[in-house]
């Protein structure tokens, strides 16, 4: 569990962190390097770790199948409003969501916190105007929740 403490909010428990996958983690459905250790040091503070994707290249469990992750793969049709149903059953209030993609907009507003990773993809404006947080990639996005006196710097007010 990470907890956060940024001047001007309320404080912030963190317990979940949805990630969509093809475009955040991964570029043509490979991981991105150096994501694997963070994923585990994520997870390594108690903090529950999801994948939510429609798995455009079908890679999503082969390439993250040693981590401590759960990965749900939805349909290419209804994955946005399954992403926001899934934050929603899981608590809203105590999730991160990092994404970067049209479909990731609802998720980023049922959480408490949203990042959007700009990648080699690039990012859907209108969900990079839904983020709390723009990322250049999505090895600065796990630094941030790692490293979340980075993330207080960027949000206090």
């Amino acid at each position: 569990m990470i907890n956060l403490e940024i001047p001007g909010h309320e404080p912030i428990t963190v317990k979940h962190v949805t990630f969509d996958y093809n475009g955040t983690l991964a570029v043509d459905g490979y991981l991105v390097d150096g994501l694997k250790e963070r994923l585990v040091a994520l997870a390594g503070q108690g903090v529950a770790v999801h994948i939510l994707t429609a798995d455009t290249f079908g890679l999503v469990r082969e390439q993250c199948q040693e981590l401590p992750v759960t990965i749900d793969v939805f349909s290419k049709d209804t994955i946005s409003k399954k992403k926001k149903a899934f934050v929603e059953a899981i608590g809203g209030a105590t999730n991160i969501a990092i994404g970067n993609g049209n479909n990731d907009g609802e998720m980023f507003t049922a959480s408490r916190l949203s990042i959007v990773v700009m990648g080699k993809e690039g990012c859907c404006v209108k969900t990079l105007l839904a983020a709390d947080i723009a990322v250049n990639n999505p090895l600065d996005a796990l630094d941030l929740l790692l490293n979340t006196d980075r993330m207080v710097a960027t949000l206090r007010t």
